[in-house]
């Protein structure tokens, strides 16, 4: 069966510096219309950083939820950026470690039903102490977990964020 929906008028609602909102008009594969709310957005690059056995994580307030959540580094990307320098400046820039290079071990939809952001979500290879430097009105605090914590952090629900379970879980199976 085909399962395509056909987009047959894109209506903008808002246009922000992180996203824009749309309510567009579609046809569905059996070819009745109907509407589908949409958010866009560049994407975003995090790494997974294990150093010296600990996991770099960051806790930063997130306005949405309304609290400080422990995360790996990310950052959203401009548009058109490589993902991969995205995910190696947000390194750097957040936890003040470099590596030597990354490893791409997924690409992650967080939320299909209603945006078309992708995370994409790299391994740090051969990592140094740098320096941090932070971005302005960015604020965080580096938590540096051995990784059997931070995982019995995602256990009992203390680290709830997508895709650094999905990280540390990529980790637990590829490193035992």
């Amino acid at each position: 069966m085909n399962l395509e929906e056909k987009t047959t008028k894109i209506n903008y609602i808002y246009r922000g510096k992180i996203i824009n909102v749309r309510c567009d008009e579609a046809e569905l594969p059996d070819g009745r219309p109907c509407k589908r709310e949409m958010i866009e957005h560049p994407g975003g690059a995090s790494v997974l950083c294990v150093h010296e056995g600990k996991a770099a994580l960051v806790r930063q307030f997130r306005y949405a939820y309304g609290e400080a959540l422990l995360e790996i580094p990310a950052g959203k990307l401009e548009r058109g950026e490589d993902p991969m320098l995205a995910a190696k400046r947000e390194l750097e820039e957040e936890t003040g470690l470099t590596a030597e290079s990354l490893r791409h071990i997924f690409t992650l939809y967080p939320t299909p039903g209603y945006t078309n952001e992708k995370i994409y979500i790299y391994e740090a290879v051969n990592v140094k102490k740098g320096q941090q430097h932070l971005d302005e009105g960015e604020f965080l605090n580096v938590v540096y977990l051995p990784v059997e914590e931070a995982v019995r952090m995602v256990k009992e629900g203390e680290i709830c964020d997508a895709k650094t379970i999905v990280a540390l879980q990529h980790y637990l199976l590829h490193n035992k």
